[in-house]
């Protein structure tokens, strides 16, 4: 698996809020056998995971997901049930301790794991050990530490302008089973469930997800966006009849799918991914993925999955990448194929020692230079 397969799911005519737009996904049928649920968490919704090696994960986690694959016909209904925030933080945030990302119960056909901080951990875990050879460029910290500890910043979904009224008045579509949110026609995140069922109680979920900064900037600055319009022409033949404007409305459909597929939604479909499978529960496979991180201008995105036997996927939640994100992402994996050697790695990037130690601490990697060494061998660049 390298790519994003959506087959099985078909799209339906945006809905429009604002500058949020909400691209459903229905599929014809169920994928039999999974289905998902909500665990809801007391307290703040701050989770730690600890993660072995003296390292753990820690984030605002909301809820978790429950994959259910034991046939028991357990009803959506049960996810109902959601957690909710007081207006004021409490003085002392309370931190939720989870033992794993992704746990399995013995003797249960149940996977519970925690929706999108998979991929998110396996973002931050990116190249984390640091340096792998002591070139004197990297501080003492950089080599004893990596680059421990690691942050990103992310919005919650509550404080992307217009997505919470727009998933208020959503409608929902009969058997749709996952969404496309975009933020001034930016593909924002893609979810997808296995049930129509399960989407119709984890829809009010999307409001409680991590979105990031990019798509927080362009949902707060962008212009309303155009909704869907079909254009119906009486022309050679005419229309004549009801079943005649049925199928004028349904081509008007098919051309918006079309016309999405191919350009809104292309780079999610169409990038490379690397795929890593984190379990695998009876016919299914639970997997984190992560882009290229190239250069090429294209929206990179990282998520987790769930397919079936037959490759369909039954389960997707995806999040996209920053600029800076993507940044240092590429900057880690060109440091990583050149063993962290700074002027091998900015003769393969083709630039000079110094333009790759502005790069490097403009991605926000900077601390982990030594910066008298660092400088001294700019000055020296410079001289010579």
């Amino acid at each position: 698996m390298t790519r994003i397969d959506l087959t099985g799911l078909d799209v339906r005519p945006a809905q429009v809020w604002g500058g949020v737009r909400l691209v459903p996904l229905v599929r014809n049928e169920p994928v039999p056998g999974l289905r998902l649920r909500r665990e809801v968490y007391e307290g703040s919704g701050t989770a730690s995971v600890e993660l072995g090696g003296r390292t753990a994960y820690t984030s605002y986690v909301p809820h978790g997901f429950v994959a259910d694959w034991s046939g028991s016909g357990q009803d959506g209904e049960s996810a109902a049930y959601g957690t909710r925030l007081g207006d004021a933080a409490p003085p002392c945030v309370p931190v939720h301790r989870v033992h794993r990302l992704a746990k399995r119960r013995r003797g249960e056909r149940r996977l519970r794991f925690l929706p999108l901080h998979l991929a998110l951990e396996g973002y931050l875990a990116l190249h984390f050990g640091g340096p792998s050879v002591v070139w004197d460029d990297w501080s003492r910290e950089a080599v004893r530490r990596g680059l421990s500890p690691r942050a990103e910043a992310a919005y919650a979904g509550w404080d992307v302008p217009g997505l919470g009224d727009a998933l208020r008045v959503f409608e929902l579509h009969p058997g749709q089973c996952g969404v496309l949110v975009y933020a001034a026609d930016a593909l924002a995140a893609a979810f997808v469930v296995p049930h129509p069922e399960d989407y119709r109680v984890l829809h009010p979920t999307l409001v409680e997800d991590l979105y990031g900064e990019l798509v927080h900037q362009y949902a707060h600055y962008g212009a309303p966006v155009p909704e869907f319009t079909a254009r119906i022409r009486d022309g050679a033949g005419g229309i004549r009849t009801l079943a005649d404007l049925r199928a004028a409305a349904l081509g008007q459909e098919r051309a918006w799918a079309a016309a999405h597929d191919g350009l809104m939604a292309r780079d999610l479909l169409e990038t490379p991914y690397s795929f890593e499978r984190v379990y695998r529960a009876g016919a299914f496979d639970l997997y984190r993925f992560l882009p290229p991180f190239g250069r090429d201008g294209r929206e990179q995105h990282i998520g987790e999955l769930i397919s079936d036997h037959k490759g369909r996927t039954a389960y997707l939640k995806t999040f996209r990448l920053s600029e800076k994100q993507v940044r240092k992402g590429y900057l880690l994996h060109r440091l990583a194929d050149r063993d962290w050697h700074l002027g091998r790695t900015a003769e393969a990037l083709g630039t000079s020692y110094a333009e790759l130690v502005r790069r490097i601490g403009a991605a926000g990697l900077g601390g982990l230079l030594d910066a008298h060494v660092v400088a001294r061998k700019v000055r020296e660049a410079e001289e010579g």
